[in-house]
Order: structure tokens, then C-alpha cells, then sequence
């Protein structure tokens, strides 16, 4: 893996960053009660979809630094796709309740101390600042970081917009542009967890792996010398960045010694799709199930049927 030490130092940034962004939530949380701004709370809260997408970045990193062949890593790699499930949930929840805040404060308005709101608002643009330069090298090789990368600049943005609300509050004395803001973020927070929830179900439902045409990957492998047929095939993922596969193909009757370069090819395939776990079954005479459920996975017309 010459990636290895690539890899490890994106770990250490993501792992760093994760700390911060955690310890930066408590600290926001804590500073938006006490100078009575809801938005401040709120971007706490969007600051912890942000650190769910560092763990999620994390383990995809760390799983694909670690050799597959533990029986762990398969536990792993699901434990942090539940992980991220049940917390994007807890998001939505978390979400849910700024609205009903929110709603209160439009009803109620409360005194802002809108200079705390506009110092912690700067310190959330500075920090989600310093992780995405930090992750700017990596995103664009792996799909977690992108993930991550994205998370940060949207935080970085609503941070932003605290700012100037904070400064706004100040020149107008308007402290409803505080639940307005939070009502917004608060829309950021669900958005970036529903999408969360969605990968993290097609996962935990061995759903294909997001961005991967199966049709594609049959095509790819039916081109190979050797290779007359392939059926029966499943492809899931294993966590956020580890994909599996197993299929039936269909090869001329050879010894083991001939069919070995024939797998070979299959495997180098297969590595273009990311998919490093493959379990193949060779088979010499045509399936005899191929017309019935054996094939449920491949369109009929694809299959010569002997009549």
C-alpha cells in the first residue's frame, strides 16, 4: 500500500480536527445559552454534523489502511456506517428542537449579547478554516474527505452569516435575526444528516455502493479473455469506502493452474471499481439454474437460453 503513510497523516488531521471540532461544540453550546443566542446553538449543533463526518472520514481512512484479512474489520467498518446512522438521527433531533426554539423566540423575543454571538461565530470560521486547508490536498482522492471537505465549507459559510447577523443585531437592535439564522442552519443541519442517513442505510441494507452501475461492472468483467459468462453477482459495501463482491463465471473447463491467471485478471478488474474483497466461483458448465432464480440479478436477454 504505498498509500500507507499518505494515509496515516491524513488520519492524525482528521482525528486532530475531530477533537477540536468536539471540544469547539461544548464550548459554542455553552457560550449561545449563556449570551441567550439560539443561532449560536444551533451552529454547535451544525458544528457536530461536522465532527459525525470526521468519524465517518476517519474510519474509511483507517479501514483502508488496515489489512483486510481480521475478521475485525468487517465488524469495524460496520460499527462506524451504525455509528454515523444513529447519530445523524440524533441531528434531526437535535434539529427539531431549534425549530421549536426558534418558534418560541419569534413569540418571545429574548436580549442577545450579540458580541459574544459575533467572537465565538469568528473562532467557528477560523477553526472549520483551518480543517478544510488542512483536508485541501486529500479531497480530492478519497469520497470521505470530499464528504468532510463539504461539511466544513458549509459550517464555515453559516459561521459567516452569524457574524454578520451578530453585528446586524447590534446596528439595528433586531434580535429576531437570531431565530432567523438558527431556523436556517437548522435546515442545514437536517439536509447534511438526511444525506448521512441515506449512505449510511444503503450500507447497513447491502444496498450497490453509491456511484457503482452494475451493469458496468458485469460489462467490465465479461470482457475479460476467458471469461464466457457472469451471473448470480452481489456487490455491497462493507463501511463508507470498502466494497464486497461475489459472483459465478462461467469459463472454458481448465485446470486450476489456467483458471488462476483468469482470476487474476477478474481481480485487477475489479480493483478499478474499488471493490477489494471478491469471492469468485468458477463454473464450467452453464448454471443449471440460469433461467430460473439463479439469475435474478441479470436481465434475461443476456443469458444464450437453451431451448
Amino acid at each position: 500500500m504505498h498509500y500507507h503513510g499518505h494515509h496515516h497523516g491524513t488520519a492524525n488531521i482528521l482525528k486532530l480536527s475531530f477533537f477540536a471540532t468536539i471540544l469547539f461544540v461544548g464550548i459554542e453550546a455553552i457560550a449561545g445559552f449563556r449570551s441567550g443566542s439560539l443561532a449560536l446553538v444551533s451552529d454547535a449543533g451544525h458544528n457536530f454534523t461536522d465532527a459525525l463526518a470526521l468519524v465517518l472520514a476517519t474510519v474509511g481512512v483507517y479501514m483502508q489502511s488496515k489489512p483486510a484479512d481480521s475478521v475485525k474489520t468487517f465488524g469495524y467498518h460496520r460499527a462506524g456506517v451504525l455509528t454515523a446512522f444513529v447519530n445523524a438521527l440524533t441531528l434531526v433531533a437535535i434539529a427539531v428542537f431549534i425549530f421549536y426554539e426558534a418558534w418560541q423566540r419569534f413569540l418571545h423575543p429574548m436580549p442577545i449579547q450579540e458580541w459574544t454571538m459575533l467572537w465565538v461565530a469568528a473562532a467557528s470560521v477560523a477553526l472549520n478554516g483551518g480543517i478544510m486547508l488542512s483536508l485541501f490536498r486529500d479531497k480530492d482522492h478519497d469520497i470521505n474527505i470530499r464528504a468532510t471537505f463539504i461539511h466544513m465549507l458549509g459550517d464555515a459559510v453559516s459561521a459567516v452569516g452569524i457574524v454578520v447577523g451578530a453585528l446586524a443585531i447590534h446596528f439595528t437592535g433586531y434580535a429576531v435575526i437570531d431565530p432567523v439564522l438558527s431556523v436556517l442552519i437548522g435546515v442545514l443541519i437536517v439536509w447534511s444528516a438526511w444525506d448521512i442517513i441515506q449512505e449510511s442505510l444503503n450500507v447497513l441494507l447491502e444496498g450497490l455502493p453509491r456511484g457503482m452501475q452494475l451493469n458496468e461492472v458485469t460489462g467490465a468483467m465479461r470482457e475479460i479473455d476467458g471469461v464466457i459468462d457472469v451471473h448470480d453477482l452481489h456487490i455491497w459495501s462493507l463501511g463508507s469506502s470498502a466494497h464486497a463482491l461475489s459472483c459465478h463465471v462461467l469459463i472454458e473447463d481448465m485446470p486450476p493452474s489456467e483458471s488462476n491467471a483468469i482470476l487474476q485478471r477478474l481481480n485487477d478488474v475489479l480493483c478499478r471499481f474499488e471493490i477489494r474483497h471478491s469471492t469468485v466461483q468458477f463454473e464450467h458448465t452453464k448454471c443449471a439454474m440460469s433461467d430460473a432464480p439463479c439469475s435474478i440479478l441479470v436481465t434475461s436477454q443476456q443469458h444464450e437460453h437453451q431451448h
